[in-house]
């Protein structure tokens, strides 16, 4: 399914669209600068304000609902394997977001393994982006059920760029210097794939003190690109209500309410990653 999986994707977008399945939110965004790093503040807009009480109603009327056991054919984008499935998220803020979820039931907690890689470098090797991973509810999981997730990299607040350009080319785990939470970073390139990026998250851990084949695994994030992987460890999944998932941390930040933004502005983005990661 690679080499037309960007069709496929935008094929079942426009059909789960059409028929509702696809219920995306609307939102708008600011930018909020930190020591030299740029941050993406999006926030649900006005008009979006029913649709997001619809995603909030949907998730309290059954919490105990596996949306992935089976996934909903509509938003099931194909095979990425034996053991995976490519869905759409259901309410995407940004488009083409892809779940990349076990067939058979896995808790999200559970140790990553070879074929979870192998399933995402199914993906990047061909359309490159970022993918990621919320290490349970502490790190900003909302599903029990294992999946890593796939964001193209054409967005504001969707790189790492912004965070490993200042970094040595080496291929040992690197701490960077000027972000204030624990975090270690790992070359992944020549040789990109799901080995490599089982290999270079397994270093990071160990640089971390993170076993990473405990059952459960404590909370973590991790993101990766073609060129980079970056494990976080986490310690809680909000602050000053503000909730923060992997992808805060490559400078992309949500918020509910418009006047959180101010929050945001006032505690500093920098300082709110941390608070939810580790000094």
């Amino acid at each position: 399914m690679t080499d037309d999986l960007l069709h496929r994707i935008d094929d079942t977008l426009r059909r789960a669209t059409d028929s509702g399945a696809l219920q995306p939110i609307r939102t708008e965004q600011t930018h909020v600068r930190d020591a030299g790093f740029d941050f993406t503040v999006r926030w649900v807009s006005t008009l979006a304000l029913k649709d997001a009480a619809r995603v909030n109603e949907a998730v309290r009327r059954d919490p105990t609902f596996n949306p992935f056991l089976p996934p909903d054919p509509q938003l099931t984008v194909g095979p990425l394997g034996e053991r995976h499935l490519a869905v759409l998220n259901k309410f995407p803020v940004i488009e083409r977001h892809l779940l990349i979820v076990t067939r058979a039931f896995e808790e999200q907690c559970a140790p990553l393994t070879l074929a979870d890689f192998d399933a995402l470098a199914i993906v990047m090797r061909k359309h490159g982006g970022l993918g990621f991973y919320n290490g349970g509810p502490d790190a900003g999981a909302s599903q029990r059920h294992k999946h890593l997730q796939w964001i193209p990299g054409s967005g504001e607040g969707t790189k790492l760029d912004p965070f490993t350009r200042a970094l040595p080319t080496g291929t040992g785990p690197i701490v960077h210097p000027a972000l204030p939470w624990r975090q270690c970073f790992v070359r992944i390139r020549p040789h990109f794939g799901g080995a490599a990026m089982l290999s270079a998250f397994e270093a990071g851990c160990r640089a971390l003190g993170i076993d990473s084949a405990a059952d459960p695994m404590p909370p973590y994030n991790f993101l990766a690109t073609l060129d980079w992987m970056v494990v976080i460890p986490r310690s809680c999944e909000r602050h000053h209500e503000i909730s923060v998932n992997a992808l805060g941390f490559a400078g992309s930040l949500f918020v509910r309410h418009p006047e959180q933004i101010d929050t945001v502005r006032d505690i500093g983005p920098l300082s709110l990653l941390t608070a939810v990661a580790q000094a």
